[in-house]
């Protein structure tokens, strides 16, 4: 009658029943190992209630019937939730506001629905412009700017229902892009140019983004614009006289806007720009050409050539407005010939000369072209072959649209005036006056009587130094087409492939070949059009503004050195061929660089040396100028034979006041014309030394060298024959100065001009009293120092006896002045002639009298001050 045990069937559950009271059947069911809710959630078995009766065996006994057990296990908040991804990435374009950006997701392992979900999202970063919902998606709270942030990194926790929050946070990054805009992409602004650096590409990396519109060809400019520099691009700034020898030009131009100068006066008046030689006309300015400059009769060939900016005329009625005009001086207001510019047209005005054809014949010819008035440079030429006239505008050929027919001008002897920028009105008005004025700049003006230019020397005269180039055209592909204007300054390329359009303004470069370029900006402008398959509203693109930055080149310092002091005797001088001036001279340019690399610090940089470099490049002018009293034509001269220049672009000019070779030209040319250029003078007899400069000069005084001083002595001899016979202590002033450069020897003779007579009265009575005194000490200095010349004459220069002149030394000081005042006397006294040793050795006669090459510094020296003192024990024989 009593419950003696409870047996559960099952397969391995882990519970077990056990018996409390017997009597009563009272048990307990009990685990008998820990419970996992997340292993299992819950159990179900049978369980039945066996009585005592069982025999031995455990048989017999009675069992109650079957119970069915139904167990729940209690989940215990144990887990964090986790997120699903590591990291989690999204990318918005600007300006939008998102419903959604992405969805983060978090899972708990407990397995209760309590504990295992998650109730809900945070982001924990502060100040961020996102939001997030209990079901983990994320928007943007405002609109995002790819300007202000391209990136955005947050960090998002999750909480379950219990409030457990992740253990680890997640990250979210979300990129910003920008609205996509059509447009060239990945070039820079700022372009930076290092002279002598070539060819560079402009956009080396570009790309054309076009948001994937339906392109079908593209057409993009390419402009480079210089206007603001010099005559439009950066042209070597030599003179139009230069740039016409380097390019071939024929000789005879006549430059009638020359830089002002003493001899070209008539430009003095006139406002100048501080580059190029450019002349600014204003409206109220002219120029008058001085009669002679420009022959009267221009032939029937000739050629006028200018640089020329203008703009549209003032006012509403406008007035023609005149470059050149060649009008009656008095009397009358005829015009013989004028170039001007009316309505935006070039005219050319040629009124011939009344002669015995007496017919109609062409007198004006128009040029009706947009550039005349763009405000830009523009190289003009106007070839008259009459009655053919041809224009020639940045190298292109313009054919006159009008020409007007007029009958001759009938003679008169009315003297003509030439004007440049306004025209000469002599007649018809009260007071003559000039009339039709300019407004614009020019430069350049030349005209050449007797000859026409070709095609390939005006190319020549308009090139431009730097521009727009193409690396490897033929790489370009074939759907490719591209054109450059004549200066290179504009490229226009077209293409149906993106790609190949890419691709080729990458090869895009600008490319300066001057040495010494024209520091500054440059700017850039590219422009393009896109059309499109079908679509009558296509894509725009905007236009590219950049620069290129040319860098200030290393300035170069031109040197010029030599023998800067020599004396040769009269006789040379007078010679038929003269002396040559500058035996040795030489011109060396040298550019100061850094030694260190550009990417070092700024305190390491300033202990790197800096190093000099030799350089070479070309000159454009020489003088040799005359210090003091310009040449006298009647007896001196400076001299070149004309055959020094031939093969060589260079050209000469002499005067009074010097020498002047000009040209653009190597340093070694010009070294090799210096060298040969020779002084003579005919009548020596007043002239005792001749000082001369050389100075040279690059791009137009641009670069300018040192001013090298040369003097030269004339040494004279003067009824030597006589003089040397009687002459006693001659010998012992023979000796050898040693230069610094060379051992020369000198010579010394003494002579007093005619404006001495007053000081050779003073000394004749000082010199009786010395004679007494000194004729014994210097008879015995005499016979001693003949003795030992004779064997010292072998290491002298060969001397002539006829010829023999005193020597002296201007290297050393003296302070004994009675000495040579003896020695003096003693000459005197043989020989009345001779009276030049009368004199108290002034300063103007030593150095008149010296044949010592010496350089500058050792000269300045030695004390002229003083009196000379010949020491007997220390000559050198």
């Amino acid at each position: 009658g009593e419950i003696c045990a409870f047996k559960i069937h099952g397969q391995e559950m882990p519970f077990e029943a056990v018996v409390l009271n017997k009597t009563s059947g009272e048990g307990r069911l009990q685990a008998r190992s820990p419970i996992d809710c997340e292993l299992q959630k819950e159990y179900t078995f049978i369980i039945q209630a066996y009585d005592c009766g069982s025999g031995p065996g455990g048989i017999n006994w009675k069992k109650s019937h079957k119970a069915v057990v139904h167990i729940q296990v209690k989940d215990v908040n144990e887990f964090a939730p986790a997120f699903k991804e590591s990291v989690y990435k999204a990318t918005v374009t600007e300006g939008k506001i998102y419903d959604s950006i992405l969805q983060v997701e978090a899972i708990d392992e407990d397995c209760s629905p309590q504990y295992s979900q998650i109730c809900n999202y945070e982001i924990v970063t502060t100040d961020v412009p996102f939001a997030i919902d209990r079901n983990g998606n994320i928007r943007n709270t405002e609109k995002l700017n790819y300007d202000k942030q391209h990136q955005y990194e947050i960090m998002v926790t999750a909480f379950d229902c219990g409030q457990k929050h992740a253990t680890d946070d997640v990250l979210v990054r979300v990129n910003v892009k920008p609205v996509c805009k059509p447009g060239w992409q990945d070039w820079n602004k700022r372009i930076e140019y290092r002279p002598g650096s070539g060819s560079i590409p402009l956009f080396p990396s570009i790309h054309l983004e076009t948001c994937d519109g339906p392109v079908s060809s593209i057409h993009t400019t390419i402009e480079l614009q210089t206007n603001y520099i010099g005559k439009g691009c950066d042209r070597e700034t030599y003179s139009e006289k230069s740039l016409q020898k380097l390019c071939g030009a024929s000789s005879g131009a006549i430059d009638l806007l020359p830089s002002p100068s003493a001899t070209a006066n008539w430009t003095a008046g006139l406002l100048m720009d501080n580059n190029d030689m450019i002349f600014k006309f204003d409206g109220k300015q002219g120029a008058k050409i001085p009669d002679g400059i420009v022959p009267k009769n221009l032939t029937d060939q000739f050629t006028i050539s200018l640089w020329m900016k203008h703009g549209p005329s003032p006012g509403l009625r406008a007035e023609k407005e005149t470059i050149l005009c060649n009008s009656d001086k008095t009397e009358m207001n005829r015009h013989h010939y004028a170039l001007y510019v009316h309505n935006c047209r070039l005219v050319f005005l040629l009124r011939k000369d009344f002669d015995q054809a007496d017919t109609f014949r062409p007198a004006e010819f128009h040029w009706k072209l947009d550039q005349i008035c763009d405000k830009e440079w523009h190289y003009y030429v106007v070839n008259v072959e009459f009655p053919v006239v041809t224009l020639y505008m940045d190298g292109t050929t313009y054919e006159p649209y009008l020409v007007t027919n007029d009958w001759p001008i009938h003679p008169s002897h009315i003297a003509m005036q030439l004007t440049v920028g306004a025209c000469w009105q002599g007649g018809e008005v009260t007071k003559p006056r000039f009339a039709q004025y300019f407004h614009g700049s020019l430069a350049s003006l030349t005209i050449r009587p007797g000859k026409i230019e070709s095609q390939k020397v005006i190319s020549c005269l308009q090139a431009c130094k730097e521009g727009l180039d193409i690396n490897s055209l033929e790489s370009l592909g074939q759907g490719i087409k591209y054109h450059f204007n004549p200066s290179q300054s504009v490229l226009v390329m077209e293409g149906d492939d993106i790609e190949n359009i890419n691709q080729a303004l990458r090869k895009v470069s600008y490319i300066n070949s001057r040495q010494f370029p024209t520091a500054g900006v440059r700017r850039l402008k590219v422009s393009s059009k896109v059309q499109c398959f079908g679509e009558d509203v296509c894509i725009s693109i905007p236009d590219i503004d950049a620069y290129v930055m040319v860098f200030q080149a290393s300035e170069p310092r031109i040197t010029v050195s030599g023998m800067d002091h020599f004396a040769r005797p009269a006789a040379q001088f007078e010679s038929e061929r003269g002396v040559i001036l500058l035996p040795d001279i030489r011109i060396v340019s040298t550019v100061t660089k850094m030694e260190h690399p550009e990417d070092l610090e700024e305190h390491e940089r300033a202990n790197k040396p800096v190093v000099l470099e030799e350089m070479l490049h070309n000159l454009d002018f020489c003088d040799i100028l005359v210090i003091g009293a310009e040449l006298d034509p009647e007896q001196e001269c400076l001299e070149l034979d004309r055959v020094e220049l031939q093969g060589k672009h260079l050209d000469a000019t002499n005067s009074t006041a010097g020498y002047s070779i000009y040209g653009v030209d190597s340093m070694h040319n010009y070294e090799q014309v210096l060298r040969q250029i020779r002084y003579r003078n005919w009548d020596t007899s007043a002239t005792f030394d001749r000082k001369f400069r050389v100075k040279c000069t690059e791009l137009n005084g641009r670069y300018t060298s040192n001013e090298f001083n040369l003097e030269v002595n004339i040494l004279h001899s003067s009824n030597f024959m006589d003089h040397v016979n009687h002459m006693i202590v001659q010998p012992q002033f023979l000796q050898s100065v040693q230069h610094q450069e060379g051992s020369i020897s000198a010579a010394h003779n003494s002579v007093v001009p005619s404006v001495a007579t007053i000081v050779i009265i003073i000394c004749v009575s000082i010199l009786i009293f010395i004679v007494t005194l000194g004729v014994y000490r210097i008879r015995r200095a005499h016979q001693h120092s003949s003795a030992d010349n004779e064997g010292s004459k072998e290491n002298e220069m060969d001397w002539d006896d006829s010829a023999l002149t005193i020597t002296v030394n201007p290297m050393e000081k003296y302070e004994k002045p009675h000495q040579t005042e003896e020695e003096s006397e003693e000459e005197d006294t043989e020989d009345e002639d001779t009276t030049s040793a009368e004199s108290d050795e002034s300063e103007e006669e030593e150095e008149e009298e010296e044949e010592v090459i010496v350089q500058k510094g050792d000269k300045q020296n030695a004390s002229r001050s003083e009196q000379l003192e010949w020491d007997d024990s220390t000559l050198p024989y």
